[in-house]
């Protein structure tokens, strides 16, 4: 263009300056604009000649992208409002997974760390997919893990919206958006049918497949994928048109086989993500959770007509240490917000004798189902029945959900489909009653229809509602959908098998399921739920059973993990508490001294997540022994500031302490 005299030094030099080939062309074209038809004339003429790229790219790729722009700025732009994330415009910059995050349920993540993830560095969204360096290069593979309910979908909507209209990544050309809800749907996929499929308007998909247009593949939701990745025993294929099992695909993908030009974006809840092997993985990241002025934010927000009632509810959230960690999460703020605020709204028309605040998970769960099963919902029911037909459909509807829910669980599936629903009995026409919407949502897609529960705990829920009452009636292990087993009966055997379950899974994610099956138990969920879910006082036949048979599971001489600590929640949730406050107690007037048994030991590992005696300081002066101290290892890391002084400890205990604070989970600050 400078030997036509097109352009001037100055211009080309400017153009030059570009980040990319289509960064490059829109500069060029902008220039040329203001001198007239003869040099868009002669543009198109040398651009045709040559043969180069670049005619392609105006031809087929502009128009291709211009449409692929315009239908993901009409999907995305939908409903989101960007002014309440400011949040996830700032990743946490993480080094892997930690073992607490491989291994154990999203909830204990976030009890064991207090919603806090000990990072200090973090990346801007906009800087997500560039180097983070003038020598390194750009990530090929990214992964952003985040507990259930804390923004991951919400994030890539922002992402998405955000490069579509110029805004970031102007460098990437081609975004595309994926769920692992949608690949559920394709049993054999090739890499372009997966583009054309999902995004018919691109009908060159091999120049993404050949890395002619730099592209950004995003596989949203890792966790609600049906078939787990298996890295070691993927078959190869290189060939974008050969078509292949779905999950042998992804891996492809991310092992570089195909679309190797195109970089990866995975997101996912963190035990999931562990299925990618670090190796593979160049950058990860973790959205954070609310910090405290965020979270007044989004409270205000919910009661945007009544600011006295959101303060009394953030008042309630701080007041309890664990309840407020979780609420960093801001899918489980909005259940917790929904159900203090419900509760605080009907207490004043009844006695304070018969309601307390909810505490428990448990107690959460059953205001926000009363509230769903009431005509209190945030927003208008969609019809009006008399209340004995009311409580017949709700009961109808929470049966069936919770079957489904619960061998959901069980197969770690979060995502259903209409056929799922059929096998299940449930009637589609139920779906669209005003119950059903406040506990599913809906994703209508062109090929298929999608549905999951509003937030993983609303599933596990669900699932220990319908447990504890098929337990009652069961001859079966109720864990063997086909019903052939040993004979088991009793609700007492039935729910000894699930605690008994939840202690020897090694993914660990029952424990939420048997938390609420404990709290089904205790008196407070039975008289919120009684006549609506639960039969009145049915509760006083099993408690004290149950109670013994959690303590019974807590007299070990075994290392103090975080089944202990579950068991101790259990026992919380059943509101049996004199264990914890004994230890708690005796934790305050300095006197742990020889009271260390296992029990005792698993009540102070609880304690030092929830109780308000260590939240400034953990003070273990003057009680621990060599074994004591071992058996507490793994619960001592969450202590912040952690004083151990007068122990009498010798060198195997510094040994001890030495390999905690090595641990990339470690949160110890300050120690004494």
């Amino acid at each position: 263009l400078r030997k036509l005299d097109l352009l001037t030094a100055e211009e080309a030099g400017q153009a030059q300056e570009a980040s990319s080939l289509p960064e490059q062309v829109r500069a060029v074209v902008d220039v040329l604009a203001g001198k007239g038809s003869y040099a868009s004339q002669s543009l198109q003429t040398f651009i045709e000649t040559t043969n180069s790229q670049l005619y392609l790219h105006i031809t087929d790729y502009e128009p291709m992208v211009q449409k692929h722009l315009e239908s993901l700025q009409s999907y995305y732009g939908n409903g989101l409002e960007t002014g309440p994330l400011q949040r996830l415009t700032n990743l946490l910059l993480v080094e892997g997974l930690t073992d607490i995050q491989q291994k154990e349920h999203d909830i204990l993540q976030i009890e064991a760390t207090k919603g806090l993830r000990n990072v200090s560095k973090s990346i801007p969204l906009e800087k997500l997919f560039l180097p983070l360096s003038k020598v390194s290069i750009p990530p090929r593979i990214s992964v952003t893990i985040g507990v259930a309910g804390i923004g991951k979908s919400t994030l890539v909507k922002l992402f998405v919206y955000t490069w579509a209209k110029g805004e970031i990544n102007r460098d990437i050309m081609f975004v595309l958006p994926l769920t692992f809800r949608e690949l559920n749907t394709y049993e054999k996929l090739s890499a372009e049918r997966l583009i054309c499929s999902a995004f018919p308007h691109i009908t060159e998909p091999n120049c993404i497949s050949a890395g002619a247009a730099r592209t950004l593949l995003i596989l949203d939701g890792l966790d609600e994928f049906k078939t787990p990745l298996d890295f070691s025993n993927t078959v190869v294929c290189t060939d974008p048109k050969k078509e292949i099992q779905v999950d042998n695909l992804i891996t492809n993908i991310i092992r570089g086989n195909l679309l190797q030009e195109a970089s990866v974006w995975v997101t996912s809840r963190p035990t999931a993500a562990s299925q990618i092997p670090g190796g593979l993985v160049d950058r990860m990241t973790e959205i954070r959770g609310f910090r405290a002025a965020e979270m007044k934010d989004f409270l205000d927000e919910m009661f945007l007509d009544n600011r006295d009632l959101s303060s009394q509810v953030l008042h309630h959230i701080r007041a309890n240490r664990s309840l407020h960690a979780m609420c960093t999460v801001p899918g489980f703020c909005w259940i917790s917000g929904s159900s203090i605020g419900y509760y605080l709204k009907n207490s004043t028309d009844q006695s304070q004798e018969t309601t307390v605040v909810p505490k428990t998970l448990s107690e959460i769960y059953s205001y926000y189902f009363k509230m769903a099963l009431s005509s209190d919902w945030p927003e208008k029911p969609r019809e009006t029945l008399r209340i004995e037909q009311a409580v017949n459909n709700s009961k109808k509807i929470v049966g069936s959900l919770g079957r489904l829910a619960f061998y959901g669980l069980l197969k770690k599936k979060y995502v259903f489909y209409e056929q799922d629903m059929k096998a299940y009995g449930i009637d589609l026409s139920l779906l669209q009653s005003s119950l059903c919407s406040r506990l599913l949502l809906k994703e209508e897609m062109q090929s298929f229809t999608a549905y999951y529960f509003f937030h993983l705990t609303i599933q596990e829920f669900l699932a220990a509602i319908y447990y504890y009452t098929a337990a009652k009636r069961a001859i079966f292990d109720l864990f063997t959908e086909s019903g052939m087993s040993w004979p088991k009966l009793g609700f007492l055997n039935h729910f000894k098998s699930a605690v008994q379950r939840s202690l020897q899974a090694e993914d660990r994610q029952l424990d939420i399921f048997v938390r609420f099956l404990s709290g089904l138990l205790s008196p407070q969920v039975n008289k919120l739920l009684s006549g609506w879910l639960l039969v009145k006082d049915e509760h006083n036949s099993f408690r004290n059973q149950a109670i013994s048979f959690l303590q019974g599971c807590l007299n070990t001489n075994y290392v103090i993990s975080s089944r202990a600590v579950n068991t101790m929640h259990c026992l919380h949730e059943i509101q049996h508490t004199e264990i914890a406050k004994t230890v708690e107690e005796a934790m305050k007037n300095e006197n742990l001294a020889g009271m260390l048994t296992p029990v005792n030991c698993s009540a102070l590992a609880y304690l030092l997540q929830v109780s308000d005696v260590c939240m400034e300081e953990t003070n273990l002066s003057n009680c621990l022994t060599y074994n004591v101290c071992k058996s507490l290892l793994s619960q001592l890391l969450f202590c912040h500031n952690l004083r151990l002084d007068n122990n009498q400890f010798k060198d195997n205990v510094m040994e001890l302490l030495g390999s905690v604070l090595s641990v990339k989970d470690c949160q110890i600050q300050k120690l004494r």
